[in-house]
């Protein structure tokens, strides 16, 4: 029996591996869906996928890495336009080495967009042939751009915002364990799907052991995700949480992990999204507040400020 207990629990590991699940000490996930995991033994130049690296950094740090490489190459060549002596750019202004730096700069930024106003121009075969290779850096560099900033617009993502906190509240006659999701995008989803995992220490045998438990919900899965969703495991019988209290569930340093797949109605691709909670992020006897508004009576709709609101039960 213990054997087929250990052979079901490595296969609800969710891939993380038993000697991963038993070592932990940290969440496996975090609440923005990435893991809690290093890898070692890889160099920096076989573990790299700049590609990949690119596409999943957010707009802020691409847009930061872009300007800073774009002005960063600007200044090298100007550098090297400087050094092919003071007669090397004709049209400038500059005499000495610092004041010739600027009419160098902008000459590179011309070169490297393209665009030649004529006033500046090369002179000699040293910066003709440095001009050169630059535009043919800048036409290579503005080809991976485009393609970078295309690839990132085209590319489908599921923007899904969990609510801070799960509860377990009362539920038809019983309890529940709930969280509750709703899209940030205005894209539609439909084939929504959801799978939930709990993870805890359990005394096997006498040794402490992390086990896996799938939670059965209410409902696993929504044809339409227009509005909200509140994701429901009813604690009965069957449940793994069925008669677990709070010191029991915070002693078990218990986590829920998450995972939603469903599928992009404007790319009819699939999208995912995950996230977790920890024991310290379920509130007990508590409920979700109303987010319908009632203000508008056409036509059902919700505030989606109240997502993370909940009322506790006396």
């Amino acid at each position: 029996m213990a054997a087929t207990n250990g052979e079901e629990n490595l296969k609800q590991d969710l891939g993380f591996g038993s000697r991963v699940a038993q070592k932990s000490r940290q969440r496996f996930l975090n609440p923005d869906g990435s893991f809690n995991v290093a890898r070692h033994g890889h160099s920096l130049f076989e573990s790299l996928n700049i590609f990949h690296f690119l596409l999943s950094l957010s707009w802020g740090k691409f847009g930061l890495l872009v300007s800073g490489f774009y002005f960063f190459t600007n200044i090298l060549f100007a550098f090297g336009y400087l050094l092919c002596g003071p007669d090397a750019i004709s049209g400038g202004t500059g005499v000495t080495f610092m004041e010739r730096f600027p009419d160098a700069f902008f000459f590179s930024v011309e070169t490297l967009a393209t665009i030649g106003y004529g006033v500046l121009s090369p002179q000699g075969m040293a910066a003709n042939t440095l001009m050169t290779f630059e535009a043919l850096f800048g036409l290579m560099g503005q080809a991976i751009v485009t393609g970078l900033l295309f690839s990132r617009f085209s590319r489908p993502t599921a923007r899904i915002i969990f609510s801070k906190h799960a509860i377990i509240a009362p539920y038809k006659g019983i309890t529940a364990f709930e969280f509750r999701i709703v899209n940030q995008r205005s894209n539609q989803l439909i084939g929504l799907e959801a799978t939930v995992v709990m993870s805890r220490n359990e005394v096997i045998n006498g040794a402490a052991k992390r086990m896996f438990h799938p939670l059965s919900l209410e409902r696993d899965s929504v044809m339409f995700f227009p509005l909200h969703w509140v994701i429901v495991h009813p604690i009965d019988e069957k449940s793994p949480l069925f008669g677990v209290t709070k010191e029991s569930l915070d002693a078990s340093d218990a986590e829920f992990l998450i995972l939603l797949t469903g599928i992009d109605e404007t790319f009819s691709q699939t999208v995912h999204a995950r996230s977790s909670y920890k024991d310290t992020e379920v509130v007990w006897n508590a409920m979700f507040t109303d987010m319908f508004d009632p203000s508008d009576e056409e036509r059902l709709s919700i505030d989606i400020r109240r997502l993370h609101e909940i009322q506790r039960l006396s």
